[in-house]
C-alpha cells in the first residue's frame, strides 16, 4: 500500500467565499498560483535582491542531522554573514538551511513588497514574518508549526516538493512525545515500512511549489519540505477563530516547550531514548486500532 499522496488542489485565484467554505472551514490545504503575482516581490525577489537588501547579517544554519538530545529546539548548527550563504546556495547544492529567519528587520524596505491576503481572512500575525532559504537537495524535517497558525507559503526563485499529512495522523507519523516533530530515524521520502510498519496507508497530499506560487496551509497540518533548487520562501501567519487552537498554541509554547527543554538540559540522553520508544510504542498502537478512523 505504501505512503498515499494525493495531488493538492490548484487554483489560479480565488474569492473569499470560495476559500472560506472549501479550504478554511474544512482545513483543507491550497495552492493560490496568482496571489503573490500582484505583489512587487513577485518581480522584486531575486537572491541578488535579497542579498543586497539584507548585506552582512550573520545568520544561524541548520542541516538535517538528528538533533541533540540536550540541545533547545531549533539550535543552530553553524553560522555564515547571509550574503556569503545566498552565494553558496546559488553556486552548489547544500544540506544548509535558513530556518525563522526575519531579514525584514534588517531591511524595512522588504515590507513595502508583499501584501498579507487579508481579503481572504483575517489574524495576521506578524510585522516580520519568516523567510526560509535552502540549498538545493536541502530538507525540513517532519514537523507541525507549534504556534498552530494558519499558512500562507510563498515560494521564490526554484522549486519545492512538499507533503502534507493531516493532524490526526500524528500518531503513525511517529510523532515525539512534548514535540512536534516526527522521529528523525526514517525517510518520508523513501520510508522503511519493515522498520517503521505505522507509515504504511499514511493518507497525505503532495505538492511542488515554483517561484510565485502561495500554499495555504491550515492549522497543525503536518509538512515536509525539499528545496529542489536553491531558493527562499516566506511564511504569512494568521490565527484561527477557534479558541480551543489558541489554548493548543498557548500550551506547545509555554508549558510543553519549558518542560521539554527542562527535561532535555536534566536527563539528556535518557530522555531522549524514552521519547524515541514512546513514539514507536503511539505508532504501533495506531496502526493495530486502524487509527485514525477515516
Amino acid at each position: 500500500m505504501g505512503i498515499i499522496l494525493k495531488p493538492i488542489d490548484v487554483v489560479d485565484d480565488i474569492t473569499k467565499e470560495e476559500f472560506e467554505n472549501k479550504y478554511l472551514k474544512t482545513r483543507t490545504p491550497v495552492v493560490i498560483k496568482n496571489m503573490a503575482k500582484k505583489w512587487p516581490a513577485y518581480q522584486k525577489w531575486t537572491m541578488d535582491y535579497m542579498k543586497q537588501a539584507v548585506g552582512d547579517v550573520e545568520v544561524p544554519l541548520y542541516d538535517s542531522s538528528k538533533a541533540d538530545p540536550a540541545a533547545p529546539i531549533n539550535a543552530s548548527a553553524a553560522k555564515m554573514k547571509f550574503g556569503d550563504y545566498i552565494d553558496l546556495i546559488q553556486r552548489e547544492p547544500t544540506d544548509l538551511r535558513i530556518f525563522l529567519f526575519d531579514p525584514i528587520k534588517s531591511a524595512p524596505k522588504l515590507l513595502d513588497d508583499y501584501i498579507s491576503p487579508k481579503e481572504l481572512m483575517g489574524g495576521f500575525l506578524d510585522k516580520y514574518p519568516n523567510m526560509f532559504f535552502g540549498g538545493k537537495g536541502s530538507v525540513t524535517f517532519l514537523h507541525y508549526d507549534i504556534d498552530m497558525a494558519h499558512i500562507f507559503h510563498t515560494h521564490f526563485n526554484g522549486r519545492k516538493h512538499i507533503m502534507l499529512f493531516d493532524y490526526k495522523w500524528k500518531d503513525r507519523l511517529y510523532q515525539i512525545p512534548y514535540a512536534t516533530y516526527a522521529l528523525e530515524d526514517y525517510d518520508i521520502e523513501n520510508p522503511d515500512f519493515k522498520n517503521f510498519p505505522a507509515l504504511d496507508g499514511v493518507e497525505g497530499i503532495e505538492c511542488f511549489l515554483e517561484h510565485g506560487d502561495t500554499l495555504f496551509m491550515p492549522t497543525g497540518w503536518w509538512h515536509w519540505m525539499k528545496y529542489l533548487d536553491g531558493s527562499f520562501s516566506i511564511s504569512l501567519r494568521a490565527w484561527d477563530k477557534s479558541w480551543g487552537v489558541k489554548a493548543h498554541s498557548l500550551w506547545n509554547l509555554t508549558v510543553q516547550r519549558t518542560f521539554d527543554n527542562f527535561m532535555k538540559k536534566n536527563f539528556k540522553i535518557r530522555y531522549m531514548t524514552w521519547k524515541e520508544k514512546k513514539a514507536i510504542e503511539r505508532a504501533n498502537y495506531a496502526l493495530k486500532r486502524g487509527l485514525p478512523r477515516k
